[in-house]
C-alpha cells in the first residue's frame, strides 16, 4: 500500500526506544535528506506528523518521521486549547547547535513552535 511501512518484529529491548527496529535521526540530517528522498515532504493528517521515504544504496525502502515547527505547534496548540499542563519532546538534543546560519534558523524555528 502507499506509504504504509513494516516494521520487522524485534524483541523489546526497554527504554527510551519501544521500537528496537528504528534509529534516531537528528533534525539536520532529515533537513538535507529530505530534500533529496523519493517523495519529499508527506503529511499524515492524523498523527498531525510529517514524513519522507528514501531508498538506500541496498534499494532498501525507509520512511522517516519527524516533527518540524508546523507540526509541533501543532500539538502546542492542543496543549493550550485544552489547558493541559505542558508537552514533551523526545531529544532536543537532535537539534543543530552550531553556528551555521541554516542550523540557527532551523533550532530557532523548532523552539519557537512551542510558544502557541
Amino acid at each position: 500500500q502507499d506509504h504504509v511501512c513494516s516494521l520487522p518484529k524485534v524483541p523489546f529491548r526497554g527504554a527510551p526506544c519501544s521500537d528496537a527496529a528504528g534509529t534516531q535521526v537528528p533534525y539536520s540530517t532529515i533537513m538535507k535528506q529530505v530534500n533529496s528522498s523519493l517523495s519529499g515532504v508527506l503529511w499524515d493528517e492524523l498523527q498531525k506528523a510529517p514524513f519522507y521515504e528514501y531508498k538506500d544504496s541496498d534499494g532498501q525502502l525507509h520512511q522517516v518521521w519527524f516533527d518540524d515547527p508546523h507540526s509541533i505547534s501543532l500539538k502546542a496548540a492542543y496543549v493550550k486549547n485544552r489547558g493541559l499542563r505542558g508537552i514533551g519532546m523526545w531529544n532536543g538534543n537532535s537539534l543543530d547547535y552550531s553556528r551555521e546560519t541554516v542550523a540557527e534558523q532551523q533550532t530557532q524555528a523548532m523552539w519557537q513552535a512551542l510558544t502557541p
